[in-house]
């Protein structure tokens, strides 16, 4: 893999990447604040949280709604979160087949800011619990300071063993793509994702990402 220079490990982020869930969830988020009073589109909410979690996630809600979350809203969302662990979600179109086509001795995690068990459940239901061994690390769990700061990519790299300057990150985010670019990676702004409008490239690009690519093939043809 040296089209893109030395590009000696990757790091994928997981949401919008590897799984569709940024779709599913932001459409339960949206449909639970219209519920209450808080009128918003699945896009708006897409735009508004997308790659956001624990504190920085519940702050963004409760800043969208003027006040504290209400009782109910942990709960509904682990209810949420509960059904698509029993259900899965389905892959990013693409992902599971490049994911597969990597070669084995290519050093990959996953930097997600989801939780590990979340990670781990949604690996095995694509068939690829095997596919990063124990490389798998969540902004909520593993560094102090998760995504937009680069700490996440700093922490992945070097669990591998790889400098990040010789890795390659690929993120979907606005949030994500702020904190890979600000690492020093070579980032590919991944817009395969059905969350990924019409803008979304031209969003990421403003970030400062190294490449866009409109699909995993394209994503294989930058590391070539």
């Amino acid at each position: 893999m040296s089209g893109v220079g030395r590009v000696d490990a990757l790091l994928f982020d997981f949401d919008g990447v590897l799984i569709e869930s940024e779709a599913s969830g932001n459409r339960h988020l949206a449909a639970y604040l219209t519920d209450i009073g808080h009128r918003i589109t699945p896009e708006q909410a897409m735009a508004t949280f997308m790659g956001l979690s624990g504190r920085d996630f519940t702050g963004a809600v409760e800043r969208f709604i003027g006040g504290p979350l209400p009782d109910d809203f942990r709960a509904a969302r682990m209810e949420e979160d509960e059904r698509c662990l029993a259900e899965g979600i389905e892959e990013v179109a693409g992902a599971v087949r490049f994911v597969r086509s990597l070669p084995v001795t290519l050093p990959r995690a996953v930097v997600s800011s989801s939780r590990v068990r979340w990670i781990r459940a949604h690996l095995a239901h694509l068939g690829l619990a095997d596919a990063f061994g124990e490389h798998l690390y969540s902004g909520a769990e593993h560094v102090e300071h998760g995504k937009p700061a680069p700490d996440l990519y700093l922490y992945g790299a070097a669990q591998l063993g790889i400098p990040i300057e010789r890795c390659a990150v690929i993120e979907d985010s606005p949030v994500g793509a702020t904190g890979a670019v600000a690492s020093g990676a070579y980032v590919i702004g991944l817009v395969a994702a059905t969350h990924c409008g019409a803008d979304h490239a031209e969003r990421l690009r403003a970030i400062g990402v190294s490449a866009i690519a409109r699909d995993f093939d394209e994503v294989a043809r930058l590391l070539a």
